[in-house]
């Protein structure tokens, strides 16, 4: 006979939804969006020709005949997910932790230390994906998301790791062209601009009590990290962030003239949704980016 099986995307969908008592918390689980798992199980209680849950407000409730129907099909998740395990692949699956960074912060900060996390936790794969979109914009569910802060956020627990301020850096190369000895030096430069942030330059000049200095240029570009690179390539002086210029300065790519003064900057935080903040990937990573943000310097020396 052939066999009657329903979507079994959309099966997956009911049991952890049933199973949690919550669509967000199953999203979550699953990795998908809150639409998703809702969209899934009406496409379920379409093929049963029943509904499944009793919808009030922000909470889904089980009909009587849903709850026998988890029942039956409950443990048969946890039987297909056992026998998975004896072949190692549910094991692989579940060592994978998902993350939404920043593309600079990624870029500058998070990659050049992904390898260290890597030797000291070789069985942990991290997918990140890069987005400024804000934590409640985002259209698809991660375990770590790492924005500015801190914020607050309904549904998501935060955690502050890693502060900055900001400050003017320039390559070695372009002080000699072109010394840096006073303040006032500045007007013989390019300064360099990010468009997303246009106020970077004129408050530092304020709090550096010139406002009315006019360098000899201005380059703007449209993303952070094309705004650092050019300064690395000796283009012009850029306001860089502490935290993304630390290793640029140990090595010597990038100088900060000055010591003073210092822009106040938003800290990074982890936000992650209340629903994992308890998971051992979760807890693993959030406590190795917080040694990681300890040990970067609390001072940039120019």
């Amino acid at each position: 006979m052939k066999r009657v099986l329903p979507p079994l995307n959309a099966l997956r969908a009911f049991e952890a939804a049933g199973r949690l008592g919550s669509f967000k918390e199953a999203a979550a689980e699953l990795h998908v969006t809150h639409g998703a798992v809702s969209q899934h199980v009406r496409l379920l209680e379409e093929w049963l020709d029943a509904p499944l849950f009793e919808r009030h407000n922000r909470r889904v409730v089980l009909t009587a005949a849903a709850k026998d129907y988890l029942a039956e099909i409950g443990p048969l998740f946890e039987q297909l997910s056992q026998a998975t395990a004896r072949y190692g692949v549910a094991k692989a699956m579940s060592r994978t932790l998902y993350v939404n960074a920043p593309a600079t912060f990624t870029l500058r900060w998070l990659v050049p230390r992904l390898a260290k996390f890597r030797v000291e936790h070789p069985d942990v794969d991290v997918k990140v994906d890069t987005s400024n979109e804000s934590v409640e914009s985002l259209k698809e569910t991660y375990d770590v998301i790492i924005r500015g802060g801190p914020d607050t956020f309904y549904g998501y627990s935060m955690r502050l790791f890693l502060s900055e301020e900001r400050l003017p850096v320039c390559s070695p190369a372009l002080l000699q062209r072109l010394p840096l000895r006073v303040l006032d030096d500045i007007r013989q430069h390019t300064l360099l601009h990010t468009s997303s942030l246009p106020r970077l330059w004129p408050d530092w000049l304020a709090k550096a009590q010139i406002p009315a200095l006019r360098p000899a240029a201005a380059l703007t570009f449209d993303h952070f990290y094309l705004t650092l690179q050019a300064a690395i390539d000796a283009v012009g002086i850029a306001m860089g962030p502490t935290a993304l210029v630390s290793d640029d300065l140990a090595a010597g790519r990038l100088v900060a003239p000055f010591a003073g003064p210092r822009l106040p900057s938003r800290s990074y935080c982890t936000y992650v949704p209340d629903g994992k903040s308890g998971d051992e990937l979760v807890v693993l990573f959030r406590s190795w980016l917080e040694r990681e943000g300890m040990r970067m310097p609390t001072q940039t020396a120019p």
